[in-house]
């Protein structure tokens, strides 16, 4: 399975959201990932509808486990990982691995990497 974690702020478009994951140069993928308390945001629920792909919601404490490639100071002060996006693509997953780390799209309001590994 191939999960394709997101971190976004709260301006971030469905553009930002598309752009970020064509960054990945990734073919597809099988769902997305974001935090729970991003996960009914209307930019990324309209990029999940367009693709016809299921959220996975991630909560902080799985994300706080992971260990990510790409470290933001931010991110950590805030989130308590080094990438949001990392962080939630790799917990969405069993004996998951990193495929693509982190990358931001052109307007920098959304993040995307890319996991693999087995379906919780």
């Amino acid at each position: 399975m191939i999960v394709a974690g997101f971190g976004f702020r709260a301006s971030a478009t469905e553009d930002s959201l598309c752009n970020a994951l064509a960054l990945t140069a990734v073919a597809s993928v099988d769902a997305i990932a974001t935090p729970t308390d991003k996960a009914q945001n209307n930019a990324l629920q309209a990029f999940a509808k367009t693709h016809n792909l299921p959220v996975l919601e991630i909560d902080t404490s799985a994300m706080q486990t992971v260990e990510t490639q790409t470290q933001s100071v931010k991110v950590r002060e805030k989130r308590g990982t080094g990438s949001v996006a990392e962080a939630c693509a790799l917990a969405a997953l069993n004996n998951a691995a990193l495929t693509t780390p982190r990358v931001v799209s052109a307007d920098r309001l959304a993040t995307c990497a890319i996991a693999q590994g087995e379906p919780k």
